[in-house]
């Protein structure tokens, strides 16, 4: 089981470039310990902001260092940035274009028995409505350095949530398909197609083994990049499967499924979308696991929503 959290991979690749590209520089709002920045903190004094809990402050100045030329990359919450610095990042870094690079750490239901207070359940939904905002949400470690190394080569706004604790591998070194705005198909097939984000693509990737020893063959995409969505991908999994089901740590509204719905019934609107998704109200308490097992969000879950799809004549 890997032990390495998405967090801390930020971390490693902030703490390399940083060494040669002095206008690197990561601000936190009191949250360096929890988001893994300690060592950067310790290595590049000098690049490193601690804001204090002020969110909204957080985003302003990272705006203000952008518009002086430097890359700052902000960390908090995901629940808080999100939720408390929504006017700052519509206008400071979104409205102005800003190149600010919002790190969510700790996201979606991750914070376990915090409850609703802590959990960013809606952060997609906020984010992903503010024009000129980007969305992505990582499914593991490797991923995750090829997505921050490539936000790095550009000048533009991004939201990148990530959660607490390591989770396990969809990938493996070396082997790490990735294109910029573009989902990454793990397996193919024509009979259903199953599409998630974060810490659900190992679910989805799951799921896709066990429907096959059932003599089903689902198209298993990860769909890192939320804002810009892949239409292509979406549409010609439309086109080529009998149903699409979505699956994310995301309230069911406003998320990657009502994206990925809109588009199909824009397109495709013959084809039935099913959205795996937290439900309207507050979540459970437990670890992410037995949350996602709660509410068919595992790979047992999916397969079962997959069966009864296919059941009502899909």
């Amino acid at each position: 089981m890997n032990k390495i959290a998405n967090k801390q991979v930020i971390c490693d690749v902030l703490l390399e470039e940083a060494k040669n590209d002095k206008d690197i520089v990561v601000l936190c709002s009191d949250s360096r310990g929890s988001a893994s920045l300690t060592e950067f903190a310790n290595t590049h004094p000098d690049q490193f902001v601690e804001v204090g809990v002020a969110e909204q402050n957080l985003v302003s100045i990272s705006a203000g260092l952008a518009s002086c030329g430097k890359k700052p990359f902000a960390a908090s919450p995901a629940c808080f940035l999100s939720m408390r610095s929504a006017e700052q990042i519509k206008v400071d870094v979104a409205y102005s274009n800003t190149n600010v690079k919002l790190l969510g750490i700790s996201g979606g239901i991750s914070y376990g028995a915090l409850g609703m207070t802590h959990h960013s359940t809606n952060d997609i939904a906020v984010m992903a409505s503010i024009p000129n905002m980007r969305v992505y949400i990582p499914s593991d470690r490797f991923q995750t350095e090829k997505l921050i190394r490539a936000l790095l080569k550009d000048e533009k706004p991004a939201f990148i949530r990530v959660g607490r604790n390591p989770v396990e591998d969809v990938y493996s070194e070396g082997n790490v398909p990735f294109e910029m705005d573009k989902a990454t198909i793990l397996q193919q097939g024509n009979d259903i197609t199953l599409i998630a984000c974060g810490e659900l693509v190992i679910e989805a990737k799951r799921a896709g083994e066990k429907l096959k020893e059932k003599g089903i063959n689902a198209r298993v995409i990860d769909m890192y990049c939320i804002k810009p969505m892949d239409r292509e991908a979406v549409v010609k999994a439309a086109k080529e499967t009998k149903g699409i089901i979505t699956i994310e740590e995301h309230t069911r509204f406003g998320g990657m499924g009502s994206m990925v719905s809109q588009i199909v019934a824009a397109q495709v609107p013959n084809t039935r979308v099913v959205n795996l998704a937290l439900p309207d109200s507050p979540v459970i308490t437990g670890k992410s696991k037995e949350v996602f097992k709660y509410y068919g969000l595992d790979s047992d879950g999916i397969v079962k929503s997959v069966l009864e799809m296919m059941k009502n004549g899909q």
